[in-house]
């Protein structure tokens, strides 16, 4: 694809970067096919293809309007169109570039920048979001079937082991996760423990940054970064942890991107490429001890997780944005779970952040989309890898949805 970048952007980082990325565009289409809204809606302007030509036109100095910003808000940011493209276009980055640019230049109404705002900072502060969502659970009752479907039932997260062991790993907290499912890291935790790793809470790490990032908030997003280094690095200098564990993929397709978001930056490049070849999805970490996993479960009842067939549903960014396909359903057949993938596997859930909030029509056409192929595969039980999927599939599916590993927790105790 030509480009003719104009002077506000041409000699930039993110210029650079943005031309880079549309000369690797050959136009074949093939992405549309793959492409959730575009399925959805039919129009060019909907795909990755049309909006690549949206974001060139932006970047070469053409007129942006609402319409632009309207047809790259509805993008999930999926990223199943670079896991289909044959030429490697980094369509994420793309989109992300060319949406700061039309924020700069479209203002939104006032009721969608408050909206907007009141996401940003309710979502990405743990104990402002979870003061809310606890308040939410207590009236729950009270609420409007639409809301109730954003409220989850309260969790409890069992016991965090205590014992100390000489491999040790950090795990992300995160913003959200403890406050709806406290239970995920508290399984992945008795898990290693059995295995032999201690998991570590880092205190004054928080959000990953990929909310305030994908909302256009790319310096708080970047100042997120830098708190969450900042609380890993005396963990990693002095050498005491051998990964970073994700148990949010969506987090983990983040902080995979630390080191380049942060290159520009002599303060953090160094420690931020560092951090980012440490993480590891927690689907990364597991593999290496199938064979005891699944000693460990035979030995406590025979490998039942359970009897009935397992659905997994793979994230979007475990499966695109981190290129992981395989290794989640290889160690639940470990356990003894009759684990099986749907139809369209591929396709995003609709969840995908904030959009289940800013685009609910269509991200409520996706989770009722998916749920019917989940449905269809007999499964009494759909798991995942992503604190946000889960959630979102839960509010419409009638058998429960779980974290992948809190059915490894219950076949090893």
């Amino acid at each position: 694809m030509q480009t003719n970048l104009a002077d506000f952007i041409k000699h930039t980082r993110e210029g650079e970067e943005a031309d880079a990325i549309l000369r690797a565009c050959v136009h074949c289409g093939f992405c549309t096919a793959t492409c959730p809204t575009y399925q959805l809606l039919g129009d060019e302007l909907d795909g990755p293809r049309g909006r690549i030509y949206l974001i060139k036109q932006v970047l070469e100095g053409a007129e942006v309007t609402a319409k632009t910003q309207t047809h790259l808000d509805r993008c999930l940011t999926c990223r199943n169109c670079e896991t289909t493209c044959p030429s490697g276009v980094k369509y994420g980055r793309l989109v992300d570039i060319g949406r700061k640019v039309v924020e700069e230049r479209v203002e939104r109404p006032l009721g969608e920048r408050i909206k907007r705002k009141l996401l940003v900072e309710g979502l990405t502060r743990k104990a402002l979001f979870g003061a809310a969502l606890r308040a939410g659970q207590i009236f729950r009752p009270l609420l409007s079937p639409a809301l109730q479907d954003k409220v989850p039932q309260r969790q409890d997260a069992g016991v965090w082991p205590t014992r100390e062991h000489a491999r040790k790993m950090l795990v992300l907290d995160g913003c959200a996760q403890p406050a709806m499912a406290p239970n995920i890291n508290a399984a992945t935790a008795r898990v290693l423990d059995a295995l032999g790793v201690q998991l570590i809470v880092a205190p004054r790490a928080g959000c990953c940054g990929a909310l305030r990032h994908h909302m256009n908030e790319q310096d708080a997003a970047l100042d997120d970064m830098r708190r969450n280094i900042d609380a890993w690095w005396p963990y990693v200098r002095r050498g005491e942890v051998e990964a970073i564990v994700m148990t949010a993929s969506g987090c983990g397709a983040t902080v995979k991107e630390y080191g380049h978001l942060l290159a520009h930056d002599p303060a953090y490049a160094e420690q931020a490429a560092r951090i980012s070849a440490l993480t590891k999805d927690l689907s990364e970490i597991m593999p290496q001890f199938e064979a005891e996993l699944a000693q460990r479960a035979r030995a406590v009842a025979a490998g039942a997780a359970g009897k009935g067939r397992v659905a997994y549903h793979p994230p979007c960014t475990l499966q695109h944005g981190q290129q992981i396909r395989g290794k989640v359903e290889s160690v639940l057949r470990a356990v003894g779970v009759d684990v099986v993938l749907c139809a369209d596997s591929h396709l995003c859930c609709g969840s995908a952040g904030s959009y289940s909030l800013l685009q609910p029509e269509l991200s409520l056409q996706l989770r009722d989309r998916k749920l019917a192929n989940l449905r269809d595969t007999g499964a009494d039980t759909i798991v995942s890898a992503n604190v946000g999927c889960s959630a979102h599939l839960q509010s419409g599916a009638d058998m429960p949805v779980m974290h992948w590993i809190e059915l490894i927790d219950r076949a090893l105790n």
